[in-house]
């Protein structure tokens, strides 16, 4: 087979040290991969911002995929993967593996994936002060006047505004990415069905939407189910009965939020990782942010990052040692004699993945 190759972006405070673990285990499987290996988040801040943008543009330009490790805003070019790359689907898988705590009591068969709309909403950063948007004539009375206010926001004296947006497009794509991936999972026992939360019933005009046009895209896969729910509610629903779901379609806030609430139902945010996909590209992250209150310790949890290496392999069509690569994972973490302080241990990082090495 004729070489592969990723471009590793290590990241910011304590990422580093879970991505240098996750690439020690990488050259031990020798795999047929060419790892290309780029300067920490230190170097990056010591950039002009272009110069590290371009740095990120030329490593993509010449890799299959890429492993980000998390960035704090030292590192550059996330914005650049996400929106300029079009990488419209991050999946987020939640599963509990034996061996890892959990504040549920019964844990056991927590098994789906978060398919997190990834380029709009209110992620894209379309804010102001209130006073603009008063000046544009938009009628900001609450439901355009229809019930009287006490408060109405063109009376306050000082204020700011967010905009979501919702397109057809981009959730098209996330829908489409969802059901799909709703599929392969039938095809290997699982539940064939998509869940989706909006909050429909206060925002009819966007939320509405967003749910409107995921049951049009339902509907061209009569194989697979289609079941929605109230934000708030399905909220309840991840920790009181999280056991049914298989797929779970969200837009990109609601996506954000109740996926870090499913990780603590797992082991919580050091375990959970994601991919980022999009037409042509796609890179791989842990879900958890930087830690930079243990940088340096060498305690940081690797296993997002590992998890997130065996997503990578998948896409890169590596699938026999991406299944080797989880299961000694899911081997090391069920032996439980070199966990990370975050899930119940006292090991360091480099014991951890010394564990999994060992298991391959």
């Amino acid at each position: 087979m004729s070489s592969l190759r990723v471009a590793v972006v290590p990241g910011d405070d304590s990422a580093p040290e879970a991505v240098r673990a996750t690439v020690g285990i990488l050259q031990n499987m020798k795999l047929p991969i060419e790892l290309d290996l780029l300067p920490e988040g230190t170097a990056f801040q010591a950039m002009d911002r272009s110069e590290g943008e371009a740095l990120i543009r030329s490593a993509v330009a010449n890799c299959d995929a890429l492993l980000y490790g998390s960035t704090s805003g030292k590192t550059g070019g996330l914005a650049y993967l996400r929106w300029s790359l079009g990488t419209y689907a991050n999946v987020r898988p939640i599963k509990w593996r034996p061996g890892l705590p959990s504040p549920l009591r019964r844990p056991e068969g927590i098994d789906y994936v978060i398919v997190r709309e990834n380029v709009e909403d209110l992620y894209c950063g379309l804010e102001g002060d209130l006073a603009t948007l008063l000046a544009s004539g938009l009628d900001t009375r609450p439901w355009g006047g229809r019930i009287e206010a006490r408060y109405p926001p063109s009376s306050a004296s000082d204020g700011r505004y967010a905009i979501k947006i919702v397109t057809r497009d981009n959730t098209v794509r996330a829908a489409h990415a969802a059901f799909r991936l709703a599929r392969q999972r039938k095809e290997h026992g699982g539940r064939g069905r998509v869940t989706t939360a909006v909050k429909w019933n206060v925002l009819p005009r966007s939320d509405g939407y967003f749910r409107e046009v995921v049951r049009s895209v339902g509907s061209e896969y009569p194989d697979l189910e289609l079941e929605d729910y109230l934000t708030d509610d399905f909220a309840r629903r991840l920790v009181a009965d999280p056991y049914d779901l298989d797929v779970v379609l969200l837009p990109n806030l609601y996506g954000d939020i109740l996926s870090d609430e499913g990780a603590a139902t797992v082991g919580g945010l050091g375990v959970v990782p994601s991919g980022c996909y999009g037409e042509d590209f796609a890179y791989f992250e842990p879900v958890h942010g930087t830690a930079p209150d243990i940088v340096g310790r060498e305690i940081i949890n690797p296993t997002a990052t590992i998890l997130s290496a065996v997503m990578l392999l998948e896409h890169l069509g590596l699938s026999a040692d991406a299944v080797r690569l989880e299961a000694a994972v899911d081997a090391a973490i069920e032996a439980g004699d070199r966990l990370t302080p975050d899930v119940g241990g006292s090991s360091g990082t480099e014991d951890f993945a010394a564990a999994v090495r060992e298991r391959l």
